[in-house]
């Protein structure tokens, strides 16, 4: 006989829960846990009712309940599917994805507010806003990418006597000819000059160039920004503490000088376009800068086109010649120079002497371009005969012109 007792089907023995409930615990003050709220049972609805929620649905303004009725009735009902979907599509195009670049103004913008508050002590100057503006902007380029994207192939462009010239180096190469070129200005104001020990042939920005990645005992790497920065930096407060200006000293380029406000404005530049040249290797967004900022860039070069034309005359590349020599400071033939949209503006550009004054009534001709256009156009970006200019009057002298803008740039 076992020892368990035989219990019949119909025995009224109370069997012990599979699973206990839960018990009170001295946490809870031997108190009952409070019963499970029971759950709202699903809404009901007719079809019409939840046809006219598709619209609420579609932009997420349903309440939970009217969602989850909704979604249920969408699983069983094709027409309310697709006539969903659409509603959905056409949600997306109210709300169009925005950039999560950020604005190339909003440093510009930010700086302003701070000093409208809280003007600086001693503030950088106007004709060097530009510089500290484009190399900051370049910075936040180069701090956004990653380690290899420093060595992504980038190919320098300018116009050269023969016509398009390139050469072919790295991101950090481009940062590294922007080191060496500034250093013009560093030595113009008594700064250390970053080729240290490196001797150059000549110092024209080509020579300093290729006498520093000739001697880098390893390519240029992201370490070269550091010192670029900080250049930079020195730059612009060095000009600001010393109010430098049209008192300031000449910057030599080798074969030819500039006074320091317009090598800082030169220098500017020269950040921008180099700035596209390695956004544009590795396929990242850039604006050009400010109006204001290329307003100046683009006085710069109209003020040059005068000289460069009067140099490309002497050397024979010039298609027209002068039928009279200018005399300084008397008009003389010009070339009306329209600059349409951003930073732009208008110059008569004398025709037959640099020291001749432009003159409304001696106007020969008239070329119309957009200001980013004639940027690029004096950077060596777009050939001459590409540019996309209105021309009106005597054709050798626009020529003239537009090829002495595309021969001011140098790698």
């Amino acid at each position: 006989m076992s020892g368990f007792k035989d219990y019949d089907e119909h025995d009224d023995v109370d069997v012990p829960p599979r699973i206990p409930l839960p018990r009170a615990s001295v946490e809870d003050g031997d108190r009952p846990l409070p019963a499970p709220e029971e759950q709202p049972p699903p809404l009901v609805l007719e079809h019409q009712v939840l046809k006219s929620l598709l619209g609420a649905w579609a932009l997420a303004a349903c309440s939970a309940a009217e969602t989850a009725a909704v979604e249920e009735h969408l699983g069983g009902c094709g027409a309310c599917a697709d006539e969903a979907r659409r509603l959905r599509e056409a949600v997306g195009l109210l709300h169009p994805p925005e950039s999560l670049d950020l604005d190339p103004a909003l440093r510009t913008r930010v700086l302003e507010g701070c000093l409208d508050r809280r003007p600086p002590r001693i503030p950088v100057p106007e004709w060097a806003a530009p510089y500290d503006a484009e190399t900051a902007r370049l910075d936040a380029l180069l701090q956004d990418i990653g380690d290899a994207e420093w060595h992504a192939p980038v190919r320098l462009r300018w116009f050269g006597g023969d016509g398009a010239e390139s050469r072919r180096t790295t991101v950090a190469g481009v940062i590294a000819h922007l080191l060496t070129v500034d250093g013009l200005v560093a030595v113009a104001l008594g700064l250390d000059d970053p080729l240290g020990e490196i001797v150059a042939e000549r110092p024209t920005p080509v020579a300093r160039t290729e006498a520093y990645w000739h001697t880098s005992h390893f390519p240029p790497t992201r370490g070269i920004r550091v010192p670029w920065r900080e250049q930079s930096h020195e730059l612009v407060r060095t000009v600001s503490f010393t109010g430098a200006g049209s008192d300031g000293p000449a910057v030599s380029y080798g074969d030819f000088e500039l006074p320091l406000r317009d090598a800082m404005l030169d220098r500017a530049f020269e950040c921008w376009v180099h700035a596209e040249d390695i956004a544009e290797a590795i396929d990242y967004p850039y604006e050009p800068p400010s109006p204001q900022h290329l307003h100046r860039m683009i006085d710069l070069a109209a003020r040059m086109l005068p000289l460069v034309l009067a140099e490309r005359r002497r050397s024979g590349p010039a298609a027209g010649a002068a039928p009279r020599l200018g005399v300084a400071g008397e008009p003389g033939r010009s070339l009306r120079l329209e600059i349409e949209g951003s930073g732009g503006g208008e110059w008569l550009i004398p025709l037959d002497s640099p020291g001749a004054v432009g003159s409304a009534e001696l106007e020969v001709a008239h070329v119309a371009l957009d200001g980013v256009e004639f940027c690029r156009l004096a950077a060596g970006h777009v050939p001459p005969a590409e540019a996309a200019a209105g021309q009106v009057g005597d054709r050798e002298a626009i020529r003239d012109v537009l090829f002495a803008a595309a021969s001011m740039s140098r790698m």
